[in-house]
């Protein structure tokens, strides 16, 4: 039996696990890559992660984990390229079932506010849209054969940001990721008769380290549902959109936020 068929069996008794499949996902290291990584081990997926940092085996106890890990810095493109290579290299001809585009760079002003149009400086934008928007674009053409080879999906992790102004998201990370979900219908359009699905989520406000406890208790009150919402639900979603269960659904941006859009 595989190795995380038990764990899925138990925790899902009525399901059967998805052995077989591979994803790669980026940003792996925290937040909702990493709930998200959680989510698809636990049903038997092979993950090839990808994050600037080592694999750390305190944070993520999968035994496949540091065979199955790129670090990469995203924001340059050599070592985009060069890493490609390595994932092409690591599924060995095999199919991905999905690319998960996680990962995503939200620079900060010296005092820790966001960076407005009036302010940031022009690296700081190139830099952002390198790993916020040319990354996952990348990172799909470079991966087309196998995701072909799989009828696989790609999921687009957007924000919310990316159709309103937010108080602490910048301008560059707010363009980058309404870039994104422009990004994702047009490869939609283009993967589709490959076979490839395309989508995006648009998470709102979501539990993670980056999030503050006060910040959190200060949005709460203003969210439909009164509460933030976590990676775990986050993480959910990404995995019907990699599922069977999202056959035909391609070239959509969900909102996970609680109502916060309306």
């Amino acid at each position: 039996m595989h190795p995380h068929a038990q764990v899925y069996a138990h925790a899902h008794p009525h399901a059967l696990p998805d052995l077989g499949r591979t994803m790669v996902l980026t940003g792996a290291s925290r937040g909702i890559g990493h709930a998200t990584v959680r989510r698809f081990s636990e049903t038997g997926w092979r993950i090839i992660t990808c994050s600037r940092q080592p694999f750390n085996r305190q944070r993520c106890p999968w035994e496949e984990g540091p065979d199955d890990h790129v670090q990469v810095d995203l924001s340059d493109r050599r070592e985009l390229q060069l890493a490609i290579h390595d994932i092409k290299a690591k599924l060995n001809g095999k199919p991905l079932h999905a690319l998960v585009n996680n990962a995503g760079i939200s620079p900060k002003t010296s005092a820790g506010s966001r960076m407005s149009s009036l302010v940031t400086p022009v690296e700081t934008w190139l830099q952002v849209i390198q790993v916020n928007f040319l990354a996952p674009m990348l990172l799909a053409r470079g991966l087309f054969e196998e995701l072909a080879a799989a009828h696989g999906s790609v999921v687009n992790v957007t924000s919310i940001v990316g159709s309103r102004v937010h108080p602490f998201a910048g301008t560059a990370y707010a363009t980058s990721k309404a870039a994104l979900a422009c990004l994702t219908r047009e490869m939609a359009h283009d993967f589709a008769p490959h076979g490839i699905r395309v989508n995006a989520i648009a998470p709102g406000e979501i539990k993670t380290e980056i999030l503050s406890p006060e910040t959190a208790e200060r949005l709460a009150p203003t969210i439909p549902m009164r509460r933030i919402g976590t990676p775990e639900e986050v993480a959910e979603v990404i995995y019907f959109l990699c599922s069977d269960a999202s056959s035909y659904v391609t070239g959509t941006e969900i909102e996970i936020n609680g109502g916060q859009h309306l």
